[in-house]
């Protein structure tokens, strides 16, 4: 036997001890204990300078933090009150455990639609949600698992954003012309608009609309060139939202003086005072006054127990990603600030949160330094709720949902659909059915169809193997010379069987060829699994019926193993030789020769893998 036999015939298994030995060696290091507690990396070197500057930032993004999270918590079904429970945890958290100083954490517009179908106004099914989120996330964090993230690709994303935008913004539209709707659901709001808009309000639908424009318009202040005031424009746009919501309330306020009635559709009266810390609830009462228990809540959650916690961990990486400026960023360090962000804030009665790409992005823009600034943040949240819930029982349902739908507008990734169209177009079919699926049936289902369309383009992908027959004319003799490349898996094995045996089959009927050796080359091979070892054992079967022989020329060791210790008698169907000249030879003189010829080759060839060149190019 060859020298190398050991190799083809005994498996090489992981060494799982050792690495499990040094992993250990590393997991209680100082640089490990900085990489899961980034703060202690940035603290020790912090400075005045930096405070005011990460005060400056933290008191911006609140300023907007106060505003989306009562429309947030709106747009999830539930009483206002519930976003600003939910924005002030997590800031505080990701100071401890985020590594990425522009990520503020709190609801979001996308999740909080996600929360919306799965709660029917009982704030105990979303508090549920945040806090097995939380679990989830977390445990996916600490078992380095953030690769889930890589199977949702880029149109699946951007059909998934443009449903979520378009869905979020038409459940505001009927609050923007002080319409009374029961549903925030896409097809459902605009039959509930067209319906019975004869309803519309006009005092509502002036404010709203004018908001709208005013929004709109502000946020351009920023791109204005003008000496000496770029930088009160740049704050000004960034605090859009606030003077928004500072303009709808006094308006309210002013005109509600002169009569009894409120002039315009306003929110829910916002319960003042912090929320109590209590713990989840595993159990509710229904409508009708039955308790309904942890497993029965749970199977009301549906799938929203798998999508919530996926989207956000989709979310606070891509934000992460986003203003990284070069620097690598630590997904599975992202998912357990995350995980902690939720868990924490489910027992001040949250709904699910993850990074907030608007609030961001206002982060970034204020220059600000360190994840200390969400510290500011979570004071001014805090704040609100003490002092400011009597002031936003003036809030029109109007002025919010203008924020809401401006918000929308500029969530979309008009720029990435536009790049997905022009570099390939079949990528549009995920997308589209991404962005139907979300609409007509459901967000998260939408989703999980596009991620299964994806797998299917990879799945007919990988059912045909990296596989080109040729025929050649060597001495007399006829060849069938292939070249297998990639790795092959069972989904690929009979594509391998059918065309091999089609391609002799028609030399032998079409062209008058009769094929009596087909060589396939390996040595490109990545990995084949125990179903194609079997088929390249059943497709020498069907090759000698033909009379035809079946070589394997160079193939990789870990490839060739498989086949050899599927069935020891496959072990003279591979040859390795120098060149393609020495097979041929090899093959003229009979197989009596091969052994001697193997070991030459393996004594010359330490790695005893092919590096010359190919056999279609050595025959030409």
């Amino acid at each position: 036997m060859c020298d190398y036999d050991d190799e083809l015939y005994h498996e090489h298994l992981p060494n799982i001890c050792g690495a499990v030995r040094e992993k250990s060696k590393t997991c209680c290091s100082i640089n490990t204990v900085k990489r899961k507690l980034p703060i202690l990396t940035w603290l020790p070197e912090y400075t005045l300078k930096t405070l005011i500057v990460d005060f400056v930032a933290g008191m911006t993004v609140g300023l907007t933090a106060v505003t989306q999270a009562i429309a947030y918590g709106a747009v999830a079904g539930l009483p206002p009150v519930y976003g600003l429970y939910s924005s002030f945890m997590g800031c505080f958290l990701y100071i401890i455990f985020g590594s990425c100083k522009d990520v503020t954490v709190g609801p979001t517009a996308i999740i909080s639609m996600m929360v919306y179908p799965h709660v029917a106004g009982n704030p105990d099914y979303a508090v549920l949600i945040c806090f097995l989120t939380g679990c989830i996330v977390l445990v996916l964090g600490f078992l380095n698992l953030g690769v889930l993230v890589r199977f949702i690709s880029a149109p699946v994303i951007a059909g998934f954003t443009l449903a979520a935008a378009l869905t979020v913004g038409s459940g505001q539209i009927n609050n923007l012309f002080g319409i009374q709707s029961k549903s925030n659901e896409f097809l459902k709001s605009w039959i509930n608009f067209f319906g019975h808009i004869q309803e519309t309000r006009l005092n509502d639908a002036l404010l709203g609309c004018c908001t709208l424009i005013l929004l709109l318009f502000m946020r351009k202040l920023k791109d204005l060139k003008s000496c000496g005031c770029q930088s009160v424009l740049k704050y000004l746009s960034l605090c859009r939202n606030v003077l928004a919501v500072i303009i709808g309330i006094l308006i309210c306020y002013l005109m509600s003086r002169e009569r009894e009635e409120m002039p315009f559709r306003i929110s829910e009266q916002i319960t003042p005072g912090l929320p109590p810390f209590r713990a989840p609830p595993f159990e509710t009462v229904d409508e009708e006054g039955q308790t309904v228990g942890f497993s029965e809540m749970i199977s009301n959650l549906g799938s929203a127990v798998g999508t919530i916690p996926l989207l956000c961990i989709l979310e606070v990486v891509s934000i992460a990603k986003a203003f990284s400026k070069g620097k690598i960023v630590d997904a599975s360090q992202e998912m357990i600030a995350l995980g902690f962000c939720n868990l924490f804030s489910s027992f001040f009665s949250s709904i699910p949160i993850t990074g907030s790409f608007a609030r961001s992005a206002i982060n970034n823009a204020s220059g600000v330094k360190t994840p200390l600034g969400g510290a500011f943040t979570g004071i001014l949240i805090l704040l609100s709720l003490a002092f400011l819930t009597q002031v936003f029982a003036y809030l029109p349902k109007a002025t919010l949902a203008a924020i809401i739908i401006s918000a929308m507008l500029f969530m979309v990734e008009y720029d990435t659909i536009a790049e997905i169209w022009r570099a390939k177009k079949r990528d549009m079919v995920p997308f589209v059915f991404t962005v139907l699926c979300c609409l007509f049936w459901s967000l998260e289902y939408g989703m999980l169809v596009g991620v299964l369309i994806n797998a299917l383009f990879i799945l007919s992908k990988s059912m045909t193997p990296q596989f080109q027959l040729e025929s050649q004319k060597h001495n007399g003799l006829e060849l069938c010379v292939a070249e297998l490349k990639g790795n092959v898996d069972y989904t690929a094995a009979e594509s391998l069987n059918i065309k091999t045996v089609a391609f002799v089959t028609e030399q032998k009927t079409m062209m008058e060829k009769t094929v009596s050796l087909v060589i396939i080359k390996g040595s490109n091979i990545g990995s084949i699994d125990s179903t194609v070892a079997l088929n390249l054992v059943s497709l020498r079967d069907d090759l000698k019926q033909l009379q035809c022989e079946l070589i394997c020329w160079n193939w990789n060791m870990a490839a060739a193993g498989v086949v050899c210790r599927l069935q020891r008698k496959a072990r003279n169907m591979f040859r390795f030789t120098k060149n393609f000249s020495e097979l041929l030879e090899m093959v003229a003189n009979g197989n009596s020769k091969s052994e001697s010829d193997n070991k030459n080759y393996s004594n010359s060839n330490g790695n005893h893998s092919h590096t010359g060149s190919s056999p279609v190019d050595q025959i030409s």
